[in-house]
């Protein structure tokens, strides 16, 4: 047997389960002995097309590309494949770990052997449509209890008696053998590590998508190939995650420490789109003693071991085959031999350093000094350092001057080639939106108002930007925040949308200074390449000073969430592109992983109730994607629609007659071709499209809808505003922004000559300046009149097909307050200059920069 374990010179080897409390499987913690399946989607790249409803949009990605930095591709003589656009993007693939198939390591072009013979129509275990859904909506939508399913079985069967029938299930036993029996699906995945290339010779830049397509993994499958045996394996990553979750504010004890894997393998858009490829593995122990003892030094390290000889108990069954591999069958029927490896660890950063074993304040993935964490030339941490200063040094030393907790070790070191400092990901939730933006800039903000003008007056101006807040217009995916930042818990999704909206509204209430901050931590978030990132890093660390300068932080900053952000670009180069190992990921399976499965159970012992419910759920998902694929479910049905007068004479003599020399605005409206036939008017339309800013996306692809309906969740309309394509220029100088007042289409003609005509009528934004705002970088906008005097705007009816994606429009508020009952919908029509918001988005970004 190989070992890839570190050999220390005069150490010795810490291991967790050494002398530490003896835990077996369901002795303090409960263990999930499920594969880590991805679920395969539906989603497939359309055209625009015209729905009624709305959709829940994710935060964006990030994607990463190496900016001006000179890269040597490695490996060079690797022949490159080519992903995508083969005349843009290429790939160097690992020669040795490279996912071959077995049996004795066959074509890649093989065809693999099939799981069943399936056809058309087979519902298998189900016996037909109707059961399948049966199924599907009382286990996952409806969630009903055994015994209602027992007593609606009872009441469907009384019921159909008459007519010699049966429901499709006899009880609840039933219902739930028929979802145990559903295999688990296909996956989107990558079988061998890669670098990513853009780009020709030396103008190349290498960008990240993926976790197999960082340098850890490659590195990884460097030291593992030095084994010969190893060749032609396929490297899986296992992707640990831990959060602790109350299920209920009722009173016991109803909080929970669940453990979530997923593997490396997996496309980052599948884990971040909520598909299945993170499961729960296990429950954490929390343990609890009286109160005397409860601050106690002996009970804080007991409970530190228990996390750390947990985690490697429930990893234990995988370490055999970190050395040798494990023949595995994959979602794409292939057989391929399998060597597994600790991957990124998901935390946050109470949590990262409880698992780094550090002293609280301290960097877990550096060495500098709490007092100074941003400061120049501190080292990275490394297992091989710790364990020598551990056996060399007194535990005093190792706590004040080295910040290491040396009664605790790492689960990481019972594991071969795995380091916890290297392993602990980047936390976008955690360090940038809840910690940098939430804890101190907003924060500062409120303390610099207060330093100014007082407290009293700074509570009318905090009023006056809650009310800017409110007044924002609404936009896909966006939340609207009705009372402002008046929350008493903010989620993750409120800080994202907060983010998006929160330098135009204190303009003109804070200096420039202050607003440049902000602008630099943005688009620090936000920009595409590794040297522009730095770039945003350095802005926001000069800016920031004027916190320090004002009075309002005077002991600097040495915080260890703002510090974070000084690895990112590090952290990017080993495990991609942030959002793909992001603590959001693990918090959204909270609802879906732990609070409904425990709602529905027994409440008592509940665990492995809940263990059960989470692998039916992931098999009912599993079941509805491969009947997808195999065209037997179909799409959703269209909803409402509404009317709209129409003027489409204009827009068929465009998309009929028009040529270079005559369009609609130089032939009177005689000449145009006349329609008098029916019009169908939709609540919203769904834009799927391309955006080259987010290649860690599906394929690039984006999903968003943009309303225009008479009322929206039964209050006011909403409207919203879009880019559309008027040029060939690139960015913003090839579009122009429009307010949606209506989708609608229609046919014309007849015969041969019938045609479907999808449109919208749109009343039409222009430019103000030729240039940005030089004070925060977004292009500004006023709305089109024929007349001004008579208030006539400037409409047109526009093809479907012209339309980009949405555009979100901020008012620029000056240094006027905002009228108290003024609310967001009417902030289009109140407002007469806006700004065009290039941070909604990172497609956004790149449009409107």
């Amino acid at each position: 047997m190989h070992d890839y374990s570190f050999n220390i010179p005069n150490a010795q080897e810490r291991s967790v389960l050494a002398g530490e409390p003896n835990l077996e499987a369901g002795e303090g913690l409960e263990v999930q002995d499920e594969g880590l399946e991805a679920e395969e989607s539906g989603l497939e790249a359309g055209e625009f097309n015209l729905e009624a409803g709305e959709a829940d949009i994710e935060a964006g990605n990030w994607d990463i590309e190496a900016g001006d930095q000179d890269i040597e591709a490695a490996n060079s003589n690797i022949p490159p494949t080519p992903v995508l656009n083969p005349k843009e993007t290429y790939r160097d693939y690992h020669l040795e770990l490279n996912g071959k198939i077995c049996d004795q390591f066959l074509d890649p072009d093989t065809l693999p052997p099939p799981f069943t013979t399936r056809e058309h129509g087979d519902w298998t275990p189900f016996h037909d449509r109707t059961e399948f859904k049966t199924a599907e909506f009382l286990y996952t939508q409806n969630q009903m209890s055994g015994g209602d399913i027992d007593k609606l079985m009872y009441l469907w069967e009384r019921t159909l008696a008459h007519h010699g029938d049966i429901p499709p299930f006899a009880d609840h036993k039933d219902l739930y053998s028929t979802i145990d029996a559903i295999p688990l699906g296909e996956d989107e995945m990558e079988y061998m590590p890669y670098h990513e290339w853009k780009g020709e010779g030396d103008d190349a830049k290498q960008q990240w998508r993926n976790v197999m397509s960082g340098d850890w993994a490659w590195n990884q499958a460097d030291e593992i190939a030095k084994d010969p045996a190893m060749h032609g394996s396929t490297f899986v990553p296992i992707l640990l995650g831990s959060d602790k979750t109350t299920v209920s504010v009722a009173t016991g004890q109803n909080d929970y420490y669940p453990l979530y894997a997923s593997i490396g393998n997996v496309y980052n858009s599948v884990r971040c789109a909520h598909r299945n490829a993170v499961t729960v593995v296990g429950f954490l122990a929390i343990p609890k003693t009286v109160k005397k003892y409860s601050d106690d030094a002996h009970f804080r390290k007991f409970k530190k071991h228990l996390f750390h000889s947990s985690l490697s108990q429930i990893l234990r069954s995988f370490k055999t085959f970190m050395t040798v591999p494990e023949v595995m069958r994959f979602g794409d029927g292939h057989f391929r031999r399998v060597i597994y490896g600790l991957g990124p660890y998901i935390a946050d950063y109470p949590e990262q350093v409880v698992l780094s074993c550090i002293v609280s304040n301290w960097c877990a993935k550096c060495l500098a000094f709490p007092t100074d964490l941003d400061g120049k030339d501190a080292q990275l941490r490394a297992r091989v350092v710790t364990d020598i200063l551990c056996d060399n040094v007194d535990f005093n030393t190792l706590w004040c001057q080295w910040g290491v907790d040396a009664d605790v070790v790492p689960f990481t070191n019972d594991y071969p080639c795995a380091d916890i400092h290297e392993l602990l990901s980047p936390n976008i939730l955690h360090q940038l939106i809840k910690g940098t933006f939430k804890d101190h800039l907003v924060t500062l903000v409120e303390k610099y108002l207060e330093h100014i003008h007082g407290k009293t007056h700074a509570k009318v101006v905090m009023d006056d930007i809650d009310r800017r807040i409110a007044a924002v217009p609404s936009f896909t995916g966006l939340h609207w925040f009705p009372q402002g930042r008046c929350f008493t818990q903010w989620t993750g999704n409120n800080l994202k949308a907060l983010m998006k909206v929160y330098l135009p509204v204190i303009e003109g209430h804070v200096p420039d200074d202050v607003v440049q901050c902000f602008r630099a931590f943005l688009e620090f978030c936000y920009l595409r390449t590794l040297k522009e990132i730095e770039e945003a890093l350095d802005r926001f660390h000069h800016y920031r000073k004027i916190f320090q300068e004002t009075g309002i932080h005077f002991d600097g900053f040495s915080l260890p969430c703002q510090h974070s952000l000084v690895h990112y670009v590090t952290l990017i180069h080993m495990f991609s592109v942030p959002n793909g190992v992001c603590s959001s990921i693990t918090e959204s399976k909270h609802i879906k992983a732990v609070k409904e499965p425990w709602r529905r159970s027994s409440k008592f012992n509940a665990l492995g109730q809940m263990l059960l419910t989470n692998q039916r759920l992931d098999k009912l998902a599993a079941a509805r994607t491969n009947f997808i694929a195999r065209g037997m479910l179909g799409p959703h049905p269209e909803l409402d629609v509404s009317n709209l007068p129409q003027l489409v004479h204009l827009f068929l003599y465009d998309q009929l007659l028009a040529d270079n020399d005559h369009t609609s605005y130089t032939v009177p409206l005689s000449a145009c071709p006349r329609f008098e036939g029916r019009i169908k008017v939709f609540g919203s339309a769904a834009a799927t499209f391309f955006a080259p800013s987010d290649p860690s996306s599906i394929g690039g692809m984006l999903h968003e809808h943009i309303c225009s309906i008479p009322s929206w969740c039964g209050g006011p309309g909403r409207y919203d505003t879009i880019f559309v394509n008027t040029q060939s220029e690139g960015g913003i100088h090839g579009m122009e922004v429009a307010h949606v007042l209506c989708f609608f289409s229609f046919h014309h003609g007849y015969g041969h000559d019938l045609k479907t005509f999808p449109c919208a009528l749109v009343h039409w934004f222009k430019l103000v300046f030729d240039e940005p705002d030089p004070g925060n970088g977004m292009w500004m906008v006023k709305p089109s009149f024929l007349d001004s005097e008579l208030d006539t705007r400037e409409l047109s009816i526009i093809h479907i097909d012209t339309i980009v994606r949405a555009a979100h429009l901020l008012p620029i508020f000056g240094n006027e307050f905002v009228p108290e009952k003024a609310t967001f919908h009417e902030t289009l029509d109140i407002y007469c200059v806006f700004y065009v918001n290039k941070f909604a988005d990172h497609h956004s970004f790149e449009i409107a920069s």
